[in-house]
């Protein structure tokens, strides 16, 4: 008895030493949504495009547009999660807040879900909680889950549907459920394209169950998505077409997606192995669920991660099915363990012990945590990595991350704010329009935004862009400022501008070089100019 205590006390301590790490990890990423909720430009390249397209569905105007025509502006994605930002216009303005708020809501729903999901088919307290917070531990989720991108939105509609769909089958409610899923589907396949794996996943999950009501639900989902499909691309004339399929016709680098699966294993280990543990589980000796299914999937959207202008944010609905198939997973363990009379009681307190302890072995592998001030700087040092920094471009990071070089997830400086000050002085003093890698400059500065880079860039790669009159206009030199972060744009443009600008200053901010150009007009001007 005396072994059995110790053992039970053991699993107590470590069950509260869990959660009070992954506590930890949530408040990290609550202090850096608040730390990016007061920075007002982009902070993550595409920030300010996903905002203007809310501003412009406000307007009552399509973003899907003809790129060759000025000002040389479309989007590339579904128009859902610009939607819900337009309620957020009248009370932020134009502030790429809005954008930030949606999405961070979007990952607390999600944290949400799975914690419910696991509370409801397994029970208890500890699993549901440390398997909510390990979504918010992830990495991947602290970069991107705050910014005004839709990735988390569309993870956000994929887990409520698949939330649902598991209940279809439910004696009272299961037309409502499958209904309430379906729509969740067609959101957010609407949000992002890559949310196709999740409607196959939770479609295929009908068909094992029920295949007349799969056939009709496939069906159905089909009508209504293609009708809202025909009609958007009736109303653009054929521009939705052009912007949302074959400009995201992009080359692939195997190499890439390789890279990045390595990568997440790496830091999700626990996680990706309860979760593919569970799934042959239950392939070989139980019923496949609808939970495993969409961890299947979500790999397959992750095989995606080598597109370019992809990345490790093609994960993020892996992560959240890996975490709620290994909560699930888990407690259909503890569940056989504790039920069956057969095992000593030793063994079963063994198990109290194993499963906090798995987590607390997790933890240290998803490190992540900016390294200055009097609580992270001390934190950082009680760690060992407080001079285990990112280097950027221009500037050393105050943060550490143990996925190595990372663009995201560092606080701003006040050398940040300056730098911005900066620029928007030149935007705001150019004499004409401002043909700029990143939106909010001009949204600040209250400019039309001219040009999409990315999007031109692959339009141009799939030889769907004319360009002749963007690079005459660039030739005459209408634009008053050229801003440069990426150089992404297509290289004929590239080359009229090196033709007829002329870089005037370089300016560090957010860890990247800021190239600002003036025509070679405005330059002959100033020499003119009298002392």
């Amino acid at each position: 008895m005396p072994l059995a205590r110790a053992i039970k006390w053991t699993g107590t301590a470590l069950t509260i030493l869990a959660i009070v790490i992954y506590v930890g990890y949530f408040a990290i990423y609550v202090v850096y949504t608040a730390d990016l909720l007061q920075w007002p430009y982009d902070y993550d390249q595409g920030e300010g495009f996903e905002l203007y397209d809310a501003i412009l569905y406000s307007q009552g105007r399509w973003p899907y547009l003809d790129n060759s025509v000025y000002p040389y502006y479309a989007s590339n994605y579904p128009p859902l999660f610009h939607l819900l930002i337009v309620p957020l216009l009248p009370i932020f303005g134009h502030r790429v807040i809005a954008g930030r708020l949606v999405s961070f809501l979007a990952t607390l729903v999600t944290g949400g879900t799975i914690a419910t999901v696991i509370r409801r088919r397994v029970g208890g307290w500890f699993l549901p909680t440390i398997c909510g917070l390990a979504f918010f531990a992830s990495n991947y989720v602290y970069q991107i889950g705050p910014l005004s991108r839709m990735h988390m939105t569309m993870v956000m509609f994929e887990i409520l549907a698949i939330a649902f769909i598991a209940e279809f089958e439910h004696p009272a409610h299961g037309r409502r459920n499958l209904l309430i899923g379906l729509l969740m589907l067609l959101c957010a396949g609407y949000t992002k394209q890559m949310a196709v794996f999740t409607v196959a996943a939770g479609l295929g999950y009908v068909l094992l169950r029920d295949t007349r009501k799969a056939i009709v639900s496939g069906i159905a989902l089909t009508i209504v998505a293609g009708l809202i499909f025909w009609l958007i691309n009736l109303t653009t004339q054929g521009q939705w077409w052009v912007n949302i399929i074959q400009a995201n016709v992009n080359e692939f680098d195997y190499r890439q997606t390789l890279f990045l699966f390595g990568q997440w294993f790496r830091l999700h280990t626990l996680f990706a192995i309860c979760a593919a543990a569970y799934l042959c589980y239950e392939l070989f000796w139980d019923r496949l669920s609808v939970f495993s299914l969409w961890f299947l999937f979500g790999l397959g959207s992750a095989a995606l991660s080598g597109k370019w202008g992809a990345g490790f944010g093609y994960f993020t609905t892996a992560i959240a099915a890996a975490c709620l198939t290994c909560g699930l997973g888990l407690g259909r363990l503890q569940q056989k363990v504790m039920n069956n009379r057969s095992l000593k009681r030793t063994l079963q307190a063994i198990l109290v012990v194993a499963i906090p302890a798995l987590f607390l072995l997790q933890a240290p592998r998803m490190l992540h945590l900016p390294t200055s001030g009097p609580v992270f700087g001390s934190l950082a040092r009680s760690l060992g990595v407080s001079d285990q920094l990112i280097q950027g471009d221009c500037m050393v990071f105050q943060y550490h991350d143990r996925m190595g070089y990372t663009q995201l997830g560092h606080l701003l400086t006040p050398e940040d704010y300056a730098a911005g000050a900066e620029i928007m002085n030149y935007v705001r003093t150019a004499d004409g329009p401002v043909f700029s890698e990143e939106a909010m400059f001009s949204l600040l500065a209250e400019e039309e935004v001219v040009t999409n880079p990315t999007q031109l860039l692959n339009l141009y790669k799939n030889d769907l862009l004319d360009t002749s009159d963007m690079v005459e206009r660039i030739n005459r030199q209408e634009f008053g400022l050229v801003l440069f972060r990426a150089q992404f744009y297509p290289h004929p443009v590239l080359e009229a501008i090196g033709q007829n600008y002329t870089p005037v200053e370089h300016i560090c901010m957010n860890g990247f070089y800021y190239h600002l150009l003036w025509p070679h007009r405005t330059l002959e001007a100033l020499t003119e100019m009298p002392d």
